[in-house]
């Protein structure tokens, strides 16, 4: 059977851990393994990840890194560990809930189906977003991916800032990780992109989005406006890339 390996980063997500731990294995997919990339968090994540690897080994790994230094790189370093690992299929997700797990064998069979990258899409027919977001904050929202990222970058991706996603094995490791160089949320964008300009496969599956119960998000106007300005230096950095230039060597570590 094919290893589904989940990969979380986390900072100060001890509340959301375990439940998302256990409504994960809940699923009807065997072999689905669970990598916690976190970045020191001080609410001792990392220290209760260690505890639930103890606890369920060969199910849960844990990858500690020394400070919060974006989510690009901590997604990179953990797609290369679940790589080392021999994951065949790898889901990113959050730990807070707002992407929900129940989504992820939906995402498996798609990729089963054909699709090198499935993206769980607010976007497409069937998805939306927190009943309770403000208009304002919607229309920002559908406004950054269906109008303004898709007419820089002239790529048929209808969330391309959505955040849940699974990938095949060969895939990630034909993207090159060494040429993503966004730090912060904008890396699901770029990572998007050069999926797309390298002839990759891409489905996207609707979800519905909540807000998160539990924690503090990470999402602030700063980042927001760091993102929107990344879009064009991404065209720029990435706009030649065809199917011939992907890569065919394993990671080296």
């Amino acid at each position: 059977m094919p290893v589904t390996m989940v990969v979380v980063p986390t900072y100060n997500e001890r509340e959301n851990l375990p439940l998302l731990a256990e409504a994960l294995w809940a699923l009807p997919l065997e072999n689905l393994q669970i990598l916690v990339v976190d970045d020191n968090s001080p609410d001792g994540t990392g220290q209760l990840a260690d505890e639930l690897a103890a606890q369920y080994p060969g199910r849960l790994h844990v990858l500690h890194r020394t400070e919060k230094s974006g989510l690009g790189p901590a997604y990179r370093a953990g797609f290369r560990q679940a790589l080392a690992l021999g994951a065949d299929y790898i889901v990113q997700m959050d730990c807070d809930f707002s992407h929900d797990p129940k989504y992820v064998p939906e995402m498996v069979a798609a990729a089963e189906a054909g699709a090198d990258m499935v993206l769980g899409s607010r976007y497409v027919k069937g998805g939306s977003v927190d009943r309770e977001w403000s208009f304002y904050r919607k229309l920002l929202s559908w406004f950054a991916n269906k109008i303004y990222v898709q007419t820089i970058l002239q790529f048929p991706v209808n969330d391309a800032t959505g955040g849940y996603r699974l990938w095949k094995g060969p895939a990630l490791v034909g993207i090159d990780l060494d040429r993503v160089r966004s730090n912060g949320y904008v890396f699901q964008v770029e990572m998007a992109y050069i999926t797309h300009k390298l002839g990759y496969k891409i489905r996207e599956v609707p979800i519905y989005f909540p807000e998160r119960q539990r924690g503090t998000s990470k999402m602030d106007m700063r980042i927001q406006v760091e993102a929107a300005s990344r879009v064009w230096e991404i065209r720029s950095q990435h706009r030649r890339l065809d199917p011939s230039m992907r890569r065919t060597e394993p990671y080296s570590g």
